[in-house]
């Protein structure tokens, strides 16, 4: 069927402030001033989501009585669906509603189950608690299906790219961004956890919740500065029609029987264009779905699921670039889940004493990862960066796929890290006598775990910002919510393929002598699963440098950047490679 060609009023509040002309922009809406309201609910949002979850297997230990092992997987679990959910938001943000109505809805429902949550520990009768309160998280879940992937886009659309000083102020949005979410993270980690080990878990929870209302009511409250975008309609239905066309051409090649290639994209004014992308050596096969034919030739309109743009088609190249990505930082992020789960059993282990009469939150040493990251952002950005910009005389110091390398590396070093504290703890457990003591503390200082927590920051800095990045800059323009999404998406896979890695572990190990993940840690094996963490994450590594290697960049036609700003194509400087 003809794709039909009809008419689309142009709203300026909803288009993308890059594809206006001078006289169309609204030079009084986006902008820091919008972005700002952004962030700061973000800010709240990560207060709520840290809050809860870096003490969540504390409750679900000592509170629902579950076993260790179980409540790491339940915590993995949930962690993992909220982060993979948010595939399903940024689909119905950029195909129905829109990222700013999709915001406003999550940021609601989100609301109500943290409400629920407090609720559920305390006015709910205690032989109801456990359903309620897993029905809460689920909710909570939901609310992040349409937050995370929105936001952050949202925010970074607030800059017009043809604005020189707007531009500027995006090619440093993402460290800012995360520094500012690390703040609201690390606050909750400190006092939120604090409440809910010394106060009550009724009052933890309910600051989360107060906190969500103020972040949705400065949402609202900068509603006239935002600078909105229509749904365009679904994305994946131009991407289905470069292999529908490519499959129905697959006999055809440039040299017999193509009449040419389809350079123009019939997407209709009001819709948001894309930059035109130069053709890509990468996946040729797709490149079929572009040839004209003979039928195209006569035909007086495209039928676009046997003729696609060139734009088109790059735009699916883009997309299958970073899958192999995306499937090869999923270790990386099922590292770091040990941070809410095992990292705070030890902790609870050890001597937590803060002078005589104060005991530190296990938990609250998830403080100390925000707390490098707040110190680790700023000196990657001025003294990091500089420095490598001398070396590789690349603009941004290191690509992005070397920043996300980096990460990598940094993660196996933390796991060996974690493993030999580890053993120093139950050597000193078995030293004084404390073996088949669970709950006695151990003469060992919570703090020998500093090392792990700060390379943990460090690793989020290399890593998680340089996904963000990635998956902003390399995807398709009206499907940079669904990029967010995928990037979101790594952690909660990674937090699934961490469960499956116990599980397993638990079956070898049980199978062989005893659990090494046992209620008792110090019976327990742990320092041996961060062995088998490291060692996985060391091939992991492999492959990813492997992957990264025959990595392209996105290429735009009429500039000489491989994206957006990212990676100059400079003489001698063409090749980019991890």
């Amino acid at each position: 069927m003809d794709a039909p060609v009809t008419p689309v009023a142009i709203d300026n509040d909803h288009q993308n402030p890059s594809k206006l002309l001078p006289s169309q922009k609204n030079t009084s809406k986006g902008g820091w001033n919008a972005a700002i309201f952004v962030i700061f609910v973000e800010m709240a949002e990560r207060f709520a989501f840290y809050g809860l979850a870096g003490n969540l297997i504390t409750y679900l230990t000592n509170n629902l009585g579950q076993p260790v092992a179980a409540a790491a997987k339940n915590v993995n679990t949930w962690v993992g669906v909220s982060a993979i959910f948010p595939l399903l938001g940024a689909f119905v943000a950029d195909s129905y509603l829109g990222r700013f109505k999709t915001i406003l809805a999550s940021s609601s429902i989100y609301f109500l189950g943290m409400v629920l949550l407090s609720l559920s520990v305390s006015v709910i009768p205690t032989h109801s608690r456990k359903p309620v309160f897993f029905t809460a998280l689920y909710i909570l879940a939901i609310g992040e299906g349409g937050h995370k992937p929105c936001v952050q886009t949202f925010a970074a659309d607030q800059f017009d790219e043809t604005n020189p000083e707007e531009k500027a102020a995006k090619s440093s949005f993402f460290n800012w961004w995360y520094l500012g979410i690390v703040t609201g993270a690390s606050v909750a980690i400190v006092v939120v956890i604090y409440l809910q080990d010394n106060v009550s878990w009724a009052a933890g929870f309910g600051v989360l919740a107060g906190s969500l209302a103020v972040a949705l009511a400065l949402f609202l409250i900068g509603m006239k500065k935002y600078r909105k975008q229509r749904p365009t309609g679904s994305p994946f239905t131009r991407v289905a029609q470069v292999f529908v066309a490519a499959a129905r051409k697959w006999r055809l090649t440039e040299s017999h029987g193509s009449r040419g290639i389809c350079c123009e994209d019939d997407r209709v004014r009001g819709q948001t264009m894309g930059p035109k992308l130069v053709r890509s050596n990468q996946f040729r096969f797709l490149d079929k779905a572009m040839m004209i034919d003979n039928d195209d030739a006569m035909r007086k309109s495209r039928n676009p699921w046997k003729l696609c743009s060139l734009n088109q088609v790059e735009e699916v190249k883009l997309l299958l670039r970073l899958i192999p990505i995306w499937v090869s930082c999923l270790m990386f992020c099922a590292v770091i889940t040990q941070l809410h789960t095992f990292f705070t059993k030890q902790g609870s282990t050890m001597s937590r004493s803060l002078g005589p009469n104060f005991q530190v939150p296990p938990a609250a040493l998830q403080s100390l990862v925000g707390l490098t990251i707040l110190i680790a952002v700023p000196v990657y950005d001025c003294v990091f960066v500089p420095i490598a910009r001398k070396l590789t005389k690349n603009p941004t110091g290191i690509t992005m796929l070397q920043r996300i390398g980096i990460g990598l590396f940094v993660s196996i070093l933390n796991m060996v890290v974690a493993g030999i504290v580890e053993t120093a703890r139950v050597n000193t457990a078995r030293k004084h006598g404390l073996i088949d003591t669970p709950k006695a503390v151990i003469p060992m200082s919570i703090w020998w775990l500093l090392p792990q927590y700060v390379l943990t920051g460090i690793g989020d800095v290399f890593t998680i910002i340089g996904l963000q990045e990635l998956f902003y800059d390399q995807m398709p323009e009206e499907m940079r919510s669904i990029g967010a999404a995928a990037y979101i998406s790594i952690v909660g896979i990674g937090s699934f393929v961490n469960t499956g890695i116990i599980s397993v572990v638990q079956m070898i190990s049980s199978k062989h002598g005893k659990e090494w993940l046992g209620d008792n840690l110090n019976r327990s094996n742990l320092n041996y699963f961060y062995w088998v963490l490291a060692g996985l994450s060391a091939i992991n590594l492999c492959v990813y440098m492997w992957i990264s290697s025959a990595f392209e960049y996105k290429k735009v036609e009429g500039y000489d950047e491989i994206s957006e700003g990212k990676e100059l194509e400079m003489e001698g400087y063409s090749d980019v490679r991890v």
